[in-house]
């Protein structure tokens, strides 16, 4: 397990136009119940906070996350980031796994998911990416809503309509993800553009939470916890709470200040981003 950055923090960033922002937030980790060691990593570094679920035995999970989060720290101290930037990062990553891992590259790899900020139409945004199982939701008031898409073998039988969301956890394929960092393969993450916008509260997460906790549940611990650092930890009690059969890992990031949206609802489209 790796942790670039401060566990909690805030930062007042600077967006476009002159237009300043504030956030709070909080990141912790737990090896939880059944696991002898912690394959996740996390940053926490404006303007980058994200996570990384390692895969691989013989501790070469840890290696793919950490190399991960390294290279997603290294975007640390700019006001803001380009979805490039994170594809770079990534590709970086991808070759420092290949030459760690040596002959055990072919099974080595960890999904990611996160934030940064960035800007759109003149305007400050999160970029939020993911590649893997792990995720990002977005809460606004009481309303929970899940950002990112799995990639995953059960994601694309729900999407075409031959499993059941309620069916998915239990399908003997659940833990497959049909994408990843590493594997000597170009990484292609799918971003997510949302504006930063006062009262915003994001969670990044490891599959080890909402492999306990179902989305509702989920809701209802944020929305009872004020502070982020008290919902991480809230967040975690109740995934060990429900077995803790992996490492669980959550960010939780607070919007304290920032110009008013119009529209809420205000978004760009999910789009995959590769470079040629």
């Amino acid at each position: 397990m790796t942790h670039i950055g401060a566990p909690v923090g805030e930062h007042t960033g600077q967006g476009p136009a002159s237009q300043t922002f504030q956030v709070r937030w909080a990141g912790t980790t737990d090896v939880g119940l059944r696991r002898a060691h912690n394959e996740d990593s996390l940053v926490t570094q404006p303007p980058v906070f994200a996570i990384a679920d390692g895969m691989g035995g013989h501790s070469h999970g840890d290696i793919a996350s950490r190399v991960v989060v390294e290279r997603l720290g290294e975007l640390g101290g700019r006001d803001r980031v380009e979805p490039s930037d994170v594809v770079e990062a990534l590709r970086e990553a991808t070759a420092d796994i290949a030459r760690l891992a040596g002959d055990a590259d072919a099974g080595t790899g960890t999904t990611v998911t996160g934030c940064a900020f960035a800007e759109h139409d003149g305007e400050p945004y999160f970029a939020i990416f993911n590649v893997g199982d792990s995720r990002t939701y977005a809460m606004l008031g009481e309303r929970l809503t899940r950002i990112t898409v799995d990639h995953s073998v059960v994601q694309e039988l729900v999407d075409a309509g031959l499993l059941a969301e309620d069916e998915a956890e239990s399908h003997p394929e659940a833990n497959v993800v049909t994408r990843a960092v590493g594997f000597n393969a170009d990484p292609v993450p799918d971003y997510f553009l949302l504006p930063i916008m006062p009262r915003l509260r994001l969670l990044v997460c490891s599959d080890g939470l909402t492999k306990e906790l179902h989305d509702v549940d989920i809701e209802r611990i944020l929305g009872e916890h004020e502070e982020p650092l008290a919902a991480c930890e809230a967040l975690i009690d109740a995934a060990l709470d429900s077995g803790g059969r992996d490492n669980v890992t959550v960010v939780v990031v607070d919007v304290l200040r920032a110009p008013e949206v119009e529209d809420v609802d205000r978004t760009v489209p999910r789009a995959t981003l590769r470079e040629d």
